[in-house]
């Protein structure tokens, strides 16, 4: 709390860390706060669930897609679940349909061995061991993506960019072998369950076997398999209990086997920039104990082999390296011809897990177009406009002298508001909506209802015959506690809002217990302070009618000067 003697030395401070506030804005080099998708405008994505899930499992959904679209570096983007089929993404800023696919993107990851590789064009006979072509760089103890088979055609490479999401079930754990075997032919693995007589079976066969040798089943729908057009998904279903044929996106299909290692043993993925040994930028990938165990057993069987080991992502092939060192630690690397873009995009749907759930391939995706976020900004910039210049006018007629303290307090409060908001938009990425300037708005009257505390508490002070420099010491101490407690009462609801709320309504709760912290701030190092220093002038101490403090403003007509104390109302 400022004392009464010392109020200059407390303006001092005040504005010294005003100034150190907008000193911090011009180091971070950013003037402006990052603003929400109702203000600047942005991308929608509506995602549309196949079949009929659950609440929970939408649920579920929701948080994995919000966590994924965050953890790319968007603020604020809002997920929610609309009716029981619909998954809506708003992400605030320009056109952001780089994340299309880290929001569709089903991100369910598998590790199978390959069989066979075919050019998977419509029309393209025979097929071939998955072996790559001799010639192909790598480093010991890295897995590093062969080159695909070449045709007469063409020679397309399954280094991937972006892929399609396809129809595929929810992810099931595969279960490492507990032995921790360093042989290369361990146990068999549980059997498959049935399938249709055209349908791959492994009947039982351990991977690492049956891919020297697999099953006519597994050959005859092999054959029969045509890829899409190159740059499509394939439309398959990816049972981790079974073979799988499928494609890459250059249209090379493969005949896999049952899944070794599941998505949902990796422990983290991250991306991984070029350096010297790479030029192109890739995924790293760490998996848990079990996972570990699991690759380290396969790459002693694939080690100083032509036999390649697929990585299958979304039921689509995204790499298919071959082995060149014998990997215990539990660390691998997906390449490819990826972007930055791409490499951050799959990082983050790995790191963050499958969807429970799948969705229409297509989402809908619609531009939020500037003139209606403009129109918003200028009504809502509007709106505090009149708001501020009526409370202002008010206590300028109301107040007279001390109606300046007013709107003072409420131009140093604004100042510091913006600094604020600057700075938490650079540092924590807060990122102000509608809701959030709404929240500001109403915070005016929260910080004007301080000031009408304070100066009827003066006032009435006065009336009992005290001058002004007493009444503003005596009035205060009964004055700050009432504003203490209805301050607290509106950070307790603001912090509440924003603990239960979700969406831009956490916006509105962030910004509205701001500027009550502000409304304290200013209350207590600006406003009472100016008021002490100016009951120290003749004008506001003898009671001139214009400073708002004269006998008639304060309603005493009977009072004689006999009566009162020197220095009281005249």
């Amino acid at each position: 709390m400022a004392r009464a003697h010392t109020p200059g030395r407390t303006l001092v401070v005040f504005f010294l860390g005003l100034a150190l506030s907008y000193g911090l804005v011009a180091l971070a080099g950013q003037w402006t706060p990052k603003l929400g998708l109702d203000l600047q405008g942005g991308t929608r994505i509506t995602l549309v669930a196949e079949g009929k899930p659950d609440a929970a499992q939408l649920e579920e959904a929701r948080k994995i897609i919000e966590s994924r679209v965050n953890g790319s570096g968007v603020a604020e983007a809002e997920v929610a679940v609309q009716g029981n089929q619909y998954v809506v993404v708003e992400i605030p800023g320009e056109s952001r349909r780089d994340l299309v696919e880290t929001v569709k993107r089903q991100a369910q990851l598998r590790f199978r061995v390959v069989a066979q590789v075919a050019d998977g064009v419509a029309g393209a006979t025979g097929s071939q061991s998955g072996s790559p072509v001799p010639g192909t760089g790598s480093l010991p103890g890295t897995v590093t993506e062969s080159q695909a088979p070449t045709n007469p055609s063409e020679s397309p490479s399954p280094g991937t960019k972006k892929q399609k999401s396809s129809k595929q079930r929810a992810p099931l754990a595969w279960a490492a072998d507990e032995t921790g075997s360093e042989s290369p032919t361990p146990s068999p693995s549980p059997s498959p369950s049935p399938s249709p007589s055209d349908a791959p079976s492994q009947d039982g066969q351990d991977p690492l076997q049956w891919m020297n040798n697999p099953d006519a089943k597994s050959l005859q729908a092999f054959q029969k398999f045509a890829c899409p057009a190159p740059g499509e998904a394939p439309d398959v279903v990816d049972d981790p209990d079974k073979p799988l044929v499928t494609c890459d996106e250059n249209g090379l299909k493969y005949l896999l086997s049952e899944s070794m290692i599941e998505g949902t043993q990796l422990s983290s993925a991250s991306t991984r920039p070029p350096d010297q040994q790479s030029v192109e930028w890739g995924v790293d990938l760490k998996f848990d104990g079990e996972g570990t165990k699991e690759f380290a057993r396969i790459s002693r069987a694939l080690y100083n082999t032509d036999k390649q080991f697929a990585i299958v992502l979304d039921g689509q092939v995204i790499s298919a390296p071959t082995m060149n060192g014998i990997i215990t630690d539990g660390r691998a690397q997906i390449t490819g011809e990826f972007t930055e873009a791409e490499a951050n995009s799959l990082a983050t749907s790995l790191d963050f897990g499958a969807l429970p759930i799948s969705f229409q391939p297509d989402p809908q995706v619609e531009l939020v177009g500037p003139s209606l976020a403009g129109n918003q900004l200028s009504a809502g910039i509007t709106a505090g406009a009149i708001g501020l210049g009526l409370v202002m006018l008010y206590c300028l007629l109301y107040y007279r002298g001390l109606g300046l303290v007013v709107i003072a307090s409420l131009l140093v409060a604004a100042a510091l508001t913006y600094a604020l908001v600057v700075l938490l938009s650079k540092g924590a990425g807060f990122t102000l909506s509608l809701p959030g300037i709404a929240g500001l708005i109403v915070a005016v009257g929260i910080t004007a209802d301080s000031f009408v505390v304070f100066f009827e508490r003066i006032r009435d002070e006065m009336r009992e015959g005290k001058s002004m420099k007493v009444a503003v010491e005596s009035g205060w101490v009964r004055a700050r506690n009432t504003c203490l407690a209805a301050d607290a009462v509106s950070l307790l609801a603001a912090l509440v809002l924003y603990i239960f709320a979700v969406g831009v309504v956490k916006g509105f709760a962030f910004a509205l217990g701001l500027s009550t912290l502000i409304d304290l701030v200013v209350f207590f190092w600006f406003t009472k302070p100016m008021v002490s220093w100016l009951a120290r002038f003749h004008l506001f101490s003898s009671g001139h009618p214009l400073s708002g403090l004269s006998r008639d403003a304060l309603g005493v007509r009977d009072t004689t000067p006999e009566k009162l104390p020197a220095g009281g109302v005249a």
